[in-house]
């Protein structure tokens, strides 16, 4: 909204220097970050408080889970992710350009698959089970939304000054010049990517903090990958395919940063609220959207990994236990596991984060192997 300002000053002829600086885009990533994590701090306490009250009981806990768990966590509030929404969207609707469709895209996969989780949140709170929307229906709905977005990037993509057959492809890692032309059934691959890192997303997101930090250090890797792509000097000079306009979802990326460093402020452990299925979902359907965006489908997978390793733990433990009635893990998704073998759930978090960021070195060092 505020560049708008600028671009307003700018036709009238007008010089105003604080207005100027919205045409930088590291400016406006960093207000967009301090904006969302500011709102969310900011409303924090009085969320909390008033959730306290409306859902009394707070989350279910899971009477098969870890028992700890059942004593700790229980009463503890969920939706935190309306918090993070909050801040995250005041922070991208007040510092990004909001005539860029990769902007709208993106946001259109983080509003909708955030309203999907309230309603998944909402079903588990009144009923006081663990069991919400069904999960036919929500991989449908979350389909839908994906395709939608998917099919608005590859439209404006076309028209476009980009690389031809650019926006049906998926580019691979390390070969500059490699590129799978889809055609149009990249609709269907761009929608599961979205929609997988949705879920992974989801299934981490099952101790304080675990699923919050990484999100974050994803969202800085490809808020980087976004600026770079979407910038013809830096993309000639790294050999990336070059994505015009793609460089504003990097002041989304500082968005979805702050949201997630000011929910961190209440979900550090032990945590006061939980972001539950409205953050979780709208989180990692960001940052699977982002990724299409940017054409780094397959980066995501990498900078993505402890996510992926998470839904790949649930996958594994489901189909050999159907397949022999045993189970590999101890429990799934795969922090579950090393809780049962007794770490302390502050090392597994640190550990994970640290994961996290040697998986995001890796993905920004792929930029520049060619």
């Amino acid at each position: 909204m505020l560049y708008w300002l600028y671009e307003l000053a700018v036709a009238e002829g007008g010089h105003y220097p604080l207005l100027n600086l919205m045409k930088y885009l590291t400016f406006r990533t960093g207000m967009a970050l301090f904006t969302a994590q500011l709102v969310v701090v900011l409303m924090g306490s009085r969320f909390i408080r008033w959730m306290q009250a409306r859902q009394g009981k707070g989350q279910p806990i899971r009477a098969d889970g870890i028992e700890r768990h059942i004593l700790e966590k229980s009463g503890t509030p969920t939706m935190g992710g309306v918090m993070i929404l909050a801040g995250l969207f005041t922070g991208a609707l007040l510092w990004c350009d909001l005539s860029n469709v990769y902007v709208w895209a993106v946001l259109l996969v983080t509003a909708g698959f955030g309203v999907l989780g309230f309603l998944d949140d909402y079903a588990k709170v009144t009923r006081q089970s663990s069991a919400g929307v069904s999960g036919r229906l929500r991989l449908v709905v979350e389909a839908l939304l994906a395709g939608t977005a998917v099919l608005m990037m590859v439209l404006w993509g076309r028209s476009s000054a980009g690389e031809s057959g650019l926006y049906t492809s998926v580019a691979i890692p390390v070969l500059k010049d490699f590129l799978i032309n889809l055609g149009w059934f990249y609709l269907a691959f761009g929608a599961f990517v979205i929609v997988g890192a949705a879920n992974a997303v989801n299934f981490t997101d099952g101790l304080d903090g675990l699923a919050t930090v990484p999100v974050m250090i994803a969202a800085a890797a490809f808020g980087l990958i976004a600026y770079l792509v979407g910038n013809a000097v830096f993309a000639s000079y790294l050999q990336l395919h070059l994505v015009p306009g793609v460089g504003e979802v990097a002041v989304f990326c500082g968005a979805v940063i702050g949201a997630g460093l000011g929910f961190l402020w209440y979900n550090a452990p032990p945590a006061r609220i939980f972001m539950g299925d409205t953050g979780s979902l709208a989180l990692g359907g960001a940052l699977g959207a982002t990724a299409v965006a940017t054409k780094h489908e397959v980066v995501l997978a990498l900078i993505g990994g402890l996510f992926v390793a998470e839904t790949l733990s649930v996958m594994i433990q489901v189909a050999y236990f159907k397949r022999t009635g045993k189970r590999i893990f101890l429990m799934a998704p795969i922090h579950h596991h090393f809780e049962k073998l007794g770490w302390s759930e502050s090392t597994i978090v640190i550990r994970f984060w640290i994961i996290s960021v040697m998986l995001a070195i890796l993905g920004l060092a792929t930029l520049k192997l060619r």
